[in-house]
């Protein structure tokens, strides 16, 4: 295939259509949200990889305090059984006791200033960190529960399952997105390169009667509609870029172990930039087959 057509002006004038002014506006909104989209389901499948990195392979004793919160003394007894029927257990390798400051911040976003009085009848926490990932507790929950009776031990299963389906229906829909705005994009190429055919007929027919070749008319519609393609990609690229920096400057300092972080790797960078090509590629490809396949079935 030549290559003079992506800077060839042709002897067909597309730059004087309409086209040449909206379909660059059109292929910049769709990058767009393709774009944001691509982000959404590459960012939630970070993710879910990061929930489980981090929880699998933990749990969270929780130990009902004393009936008076205030006393200490009583507070420290009961934790310090409940570590010891941990540190005994086979299937458990590190046990850390969560400060009352740490989990005052833990419940700080339910319970705002509140959660840090003494009095508050709020559990005391243990994070256990397991030899693996599906570890055999045994009798476990019944020797704690003996211990400390109302102990009571999270495994994050749940609650993780259903963030996992929550980030899987999200990527889910993402992706769907982008496969939208993929076949509109191509729908509206296909519909822009017909009605030029039809608005340069008479042109064309020149050219067949000068000797051009089918090709040779599709490689100027083709190289048309490569730079309307790279433009308007350029212009949706930019503008994703602008919204993911934005939101990433709102939600500074926000970011948890549920909120993802907003800042892109060197690699999510790259996808993006790369969209402004592939649109130009698709738009070239589809305007060509377009042309070749109207051509082909003129008398």
């Amino acid at each position: 295939m030549r290559l003079g057509f992506l800077f060839s002006r042709g002897e067909v004038p597309l730059a004087r259509d309409a086209s040449a002014r909206f379909l660059p506006w059109l292929i910049a909104f769709m990058v767009y949200l393709a774009g944001l989209a691509l982000l959404a389901a590459v960012a939630m499948d970070e993710v879910a990889a990061r929930w489980q990195g981090d929880l699998e392979g933990r749990l969270t004793v929780q130990v009902p305090p004393p009936s008076d919160p205030s006393d200490a003394a009583a507070r420290q007894e009961r934790l310090d059984r409940v570590v010891q029927a941990l540190l005994i257990t086979p299937a458990v390798s590190e046990v850390e006791v969560l400060s009352r400051a740490q989990t005052a911040a833990l419940l700080e976003p339910w319970l705002g200033e509140a959660a840090a009085a003494p009095e508050l009848p709020a559990p005391d926490l243990v994070a256990v960190t397991l030899r693996s990932a599906l570890p055999e507790l045994g009798d476990l929950p019944q020797r704690l529960a003996t211990e400390v009776p109302g102990t009571a031990i999270d495994d994050h299963q749940r609650w993780l399952a259903r963030l996992f389906a929550l980030a899987g229906s999200i990527e889910a829909l993402a992706l769907l997105v982008v496969a939208l705005v993929g076949v509109a994009a191509v729908a509206t190429v296909i519909f822009v390169t017909r009605t030029g055919l039809a608005i340069h007929r008479q042109v064309i027919e020149l050219l067949h009667v000068m000797g051009a070749r089918d090709l040779y008319v599709a490689e100027q519609f083709q190289g048309h509609a490569l730079r309307l393609g790279l433009a308007g990609g350029i212009g949706g690229a930019f503008a994703a870029a602008l919204t993911v920096l934005g939101i990433g400057w709102l939600l500074r300092g926000e970011q948890s172990v549920v909120l993802p972080g907003i800042e892109l790797s060197p690699w999510q960078w790259s996808l993006l930039a790369i969209l402004p090509l592939t649109t130009g590629l698709v738009a070239m490809l589809t305007a060509r087959w377009t042309v070749l396949r109207t051509l082909a079935k003129l008398p």
